[in-house]
């Protein structure tokens, strides 16, 4: 345990931003599986709805600095051209 009291106040803040940190992640995943199950329905506006709140979690992501810009990249990219191939 954290002696000093910047040592202290930093491990709390630790704590706090890793649970918002994992929150932020287990949306997107959660975002992830719901298009892939959509995609079997090849339903296309439900696919872009879902394409659109997927970019939203990750542009939310990318500004906390939790995943890089060129993931976000191909991550839409490559959903695209399974929504293009339908």
């Amino acid at each position: 345990m954290a002696n000093h009291k910047s040592a202290r106040k930093r491990s709390r803040q630790t704590i706090k931003r890793s649970q918002v940190n994992g929150q932020v992640l287990s949306q997107i995943r959660t975002d992830l599986n719901k298009f892939t199950d959509l995609l079997k329905d090849k339903n296309k506006e439900d696919l872009d709805k879902s394409l659109s709140s997927i970019n939203s979690s990750l542009a939310k992501a990318l500004k906390k600095g939790l995943i890089k810009k060129k993931f976000i990249s191909r991550k839409l990219s490559s959903l695209s051209k399974k929504i293009n191939n339908i």
